[in-house]
């Protein structure tokens, strides 16, 4: 068997489970220890394979052998072309490096935890006047080159005052030094724009090599759970989930981690970035799937709607990342699995993520944006994530596209081999799906958009506008002068929540207030009547 017809045959393992499997595989991977591929492209296949035999491992020997070979990839990748490994779709592999453009708060945890190994990537600069407002601020007499002469040499005047130090760390010290608050000093960096090299080595924090400790492993001696086996309904009215408060160093610790590895993968989530260490928790949702809630400090939410976000890992492995915004009852998912975990259970995971949530928050009603569906995003329409939510029962929120979605669904009736074009998934990628639970109000939210309850703000008076926050929305109700003195002080009890520690409290308390959540509704909705 030549190594190209064993990396395929492990590919095709990570569909096969069941008697004798595990013993198979085991097998296959021990023909790897003393093959050496030099084709990037093999190797990448190789690490991705791998990676999902250590996540979804058929036994104790599967997991030991995928281990010691991922342990041994840096010297497999020495001599290898580089630039492959620079796709963000397999970016992170150890012994390998990457360049991406990251904001002011992520390079300043990258350059404190990562030190030696983070750089200013200068083969990707190229500098502009773009720099002078910083450079004035840190380089005294600069202004006798960028007032009155041409072609500055910004990068010999950072040279003469480094002294020797890494470029990017003093950067970072002195802008920390300047005074302004850290929102100002992130936009001053962010007009930089500078490419940051990040030397991965062998590091622990690599995707090759990166484990969360502990955690009992589950091994799939058993056919995945296909999405066919699925029922939302069922699985969102299931057993509670437990959930484990970290200490605030344990929850430092995770959100450490999971920066690195969304960073890797030239990822920045908001919560991750800017995650509150005090309020991280665990859930066990099951076979192998442990998932970290975190959620924001009060100078970091958003207005309105309440804001969390979670990374999962499948036994032990850093496997996706999960993003809610909630408004009352409704809650907007981004749901984002790492393309080397796709065949796995995704629809089980997704099912149970969905009901974790409704128990933390209440909410009955999820929409799935466009974006995710394929909206401008060519990786959704090829791998048909329309279709996925929709066999969930997902549904279009717009009448035009639930005719469009009728239409094909009567096409494939008629003929099994029918494949919805690439043009019309565009088409139904257009707008936002939707799942609401038994007994939810059907279509409440359907022509509902945050930025329309947005621009209503703007239509006020420029003091209460300038007040912000839920103030500035509460100013926007035309009719808030005429709610009773008990509506008033319960706003005033969900203007409160917002800063709580944690916003579970804030949805808990919108969700009490009825005539709130119908005032909402109308600032939200499209057109003159809901």
């Amino acid at each position: 068997m030549t190594a190209s017809d064993r990396l395929i045959k492990l590919e095709e393992a990570k569909k096969r489970f069941g008697p004798g499997e595990a013993e198979r595989t085991e097998r296959l991977l021990g023909g790897f220890e003393s093959i050496k591929f030099r084709d990037p492209g093999e190797l990448i296949r190789l690490h991705e394979t791998l990676l999902f035999h250590r996540a979804y491992p058929k036994s104790e020997g599967v997991l030991r052998r995928t281990d010691e070979l991922l342990a041994s990839f840096s010297g497999r990748i020495a001599g290898t072309e580089m630039d492959p490994f620079e796709e963000p779709e397999v970016s992170g592999i150890a012994g390998t490096s990457f360049s991406a453009i990251f904001s002011y708060d992520v390079v300043r945890s990258l350059a404190a935890r990562h030190r030696g190994e983070v750089a200013i990537d200068w083969d990707r600069y190229e500098f502009t006047d773009r720099v002078a407002g910083l450079w004035r601020r840190l380089f005294p007499l600069i202004e006798e080159d960028t007032l009155v002469e041409a072609h500055i040499p910004y990068r010999e005047w950072l040279k003469a005052a480094t002294g020797g130090e890494n470029e990017l760390d003093w950067l970072l010290r002195k802008i920390e030094a300047l005074p302004l608050g850290d929102k100002e000093k992130a936009e001053l960096y962010r007009t930089l724009e500078f490419p940051i090299l990040w030397n991965l080595g062998d590091s622990a924090v690599t995707r090759t090599r990166m484990r969360l400790p502990g955690g009992e492993i589950f091994y799939h001696d058993e056919p995945l759970i296909r999405r066919s086996a699925i029922s939302l309904e069922a699985e969102l009215k299931g057993a509670p989930i437990p959930r484990r408060q970290l200490t605030r160093r344990e929850g430092q610790a995770l959100l450490d981690l999971v920066l690195d590895t969304s960073a890797m993968r030239f990822r920045e989530l908001h919560g991750f970035t800017y995650g509150d260490a005090g309020r991280v928790s665990r859930a066990e949702l099951g076979r192998g799937v442990e998932v970290y809630v975190c959620g924001v400090p009060p100078d970091r939410r958003l207005p309105l709607r309440a804001y969390h976000a979670a990374m999962i890992f499948k036994n032990g492995v850093p496997a996706g990342y999960f993003e809610t915004l909630t408004l009352f009852e409704r809650m907007e998912v981004g749901f984002n699995l790492y393309y080397t975990f796709r065949e796995g259970e995704t629809a089980w995971l997704l099912a149970r993520l969905l009901c974790l949530f409704r128990q933390m928050l209440g909410v009955s009603c999820f929409t799935i944006d466009p974006y995710q569906l394929g909206h401008e995003n060519e990786e959704g329409i090829q791998s048909g994530a329309f279709w996925f939510y929709r066999k969930l029962g997902f549904r279009p929120a717009s009448p035009v596209l639930a005719r469009l979605v009728q239409a094909e669904e009567h096409k494939i009736a008629a003929n099994p081999q029918y494949r919805t074009s690439a043009r019309v998934l565009r088409r139904l990628a257009e707008g936002p799906v939707v799942y609401e639970m038994p007994g939810t109000e059907t279509g409440a939210w359907d022509r509902f958009h945050i930025r329309n309850a947005g621009l209503a703000v703007q239509a006020i008076g420029r003091k209460a506008r300038d007040a912000g926050g839920l103030s500035a929305v509460v100013a926007a109700i035309p009719d808030f002068k005429r709610w009773s003195a008990g509506e008033k002080r319960q706003m005033d009890e969900v203007i409160r929540a917002k800063d709580a520690p944690d916003e579970i409290d804030y949805v808990r308390a919108m969700q009490r207030h009825g005539r709130f959540r119908e005032a909402i509704l109308r600032l939200g909705t499209t057109g003159t009547e809901r």
